[in-house]
């Protein structure tokens, strides 16, 4: 039982982090479209942004995020604008998993030549630091990445449904030609929602830095988790997203306290495979367009 207790509460407080990181992917898919290869990508170049602010000028990489979650902003506009733009529309959903994944390719490749492909961690001075509750050990890095993730979630959260740009996004989420004769820009909100869902990935990228030890070609096991997550919780749901990553995280922390670590990495796959079975749209997908 005690085993059982402290994988829960390492799943809740990993799960805070995927469902940050899904919760860019959904919105770029509910907003364009398009299957975002490179999110993994984006997240790994944010942790190395972070990692190269630490070590160079010492910035803590929590007081990080505002610079490196601008400068991936601009870096998803830009794609958005470079790449994804002159794509057609009838062929954008296809053609954008190529141009993603290229995408993804000139950041792995980028950050080979940079930071060159031996692992590197984030090591603070509180990076060891724990507490004791009831005999559970909950890290110090952990519930802090966990308190930020819900923090940065409930910004967008509060972006998409207490703001003008955010209903624009609902409404072209929900029916893009109705949006558009309404005079919603749906260029122009494309391009800032891509940069949106490039924005929480470098938001997530300082925190993953803290937790895992991280490489360029780390974004292959990631972009798989995050693309298992917005799948279960439904593509285009942000509450898909958050319930997908709980699932996720806490099914594979389980596994791993109670029988064996070996055995986690399968987990979430399995439980994938029994959801798209049961309800092949997500837990909170729909069959045809639905709001974000």
């Amino acid at each position: 039982m005690h085993a059982l207790i402290q994988g829960l509460i390492l799943g809740v407080l990993t799960a805070g982090v995927y469902a940050l990181m899904a919760s860019g992917q959904t919105l770029i898919f509910g907003v364009m479209k398009v299957v975002n290869l490179a999110q993994g990508a984006m997240v790994i170049l944010s942790a190395y942004l972070a990692y190269g602010l630490f070590t160079s000028f010492g910035v803590d990489p929590l007081l990080a995020i505002p610079v490196t979650t601008v400068a991936m902003f601009i870096l998803g506009v830009a794609v958005q604008l470079a790449f994804l733009r002159p794509l057609h529309d009838e062929d954008r959903s296809e053609l954008s998993l190529l141009v993603t994944f290229a995408v993804a390719l000139l950041i792995e490749g980028f950050m080979s030549v940079t930071w060159r492909t031996t692992d590197r961690s984030i090591n603070t001075s509180y990076a060891n630091s724990s507490w004791s509750v009831g005999g559970y050990q909950i890290t110090l890095v952990r519930l802090w990445a966990f308190l930020l993730s819900i923090a940065a979630l409930g910004v967008l959260l509060l972006l998409l449904n207490r703001t003008r740009f955010g209903r624009a996004i609902r409404a072209t989420v929900q029916n893009p030609e109705s949006a558009r004769l309404l005079g919603v820009e749906s260029n122009r909100v494309s391009a800032i929602g891509f940069g949106l869902g490039t924005a929480t990935a470098a938001a997530a990228g300082s925190i993953y830095g803290l937790l895992y030890p991280f490489n360029p070609g780390s974004h292959y096991d990631l972009i798989s988790r995050l693309l298992s997550i917005v799948v279960l919780g439904g593509l285009g749901s942000i509450a898909g997203a958050i319930v997908g990553a709980l699932i996720v995280s806490t099914s594979s922390a389980v596994v791993a306290a109670t029988i064996s670590p070996a055995w986690s990495e399968m987990t979430f796959f399995v439980i994938l495979i029994l959801v798209l079975l049961l309800r092949p749209q997500g837990i909170f997908g729909t069959t045809g367009r639905g709001a974000i």
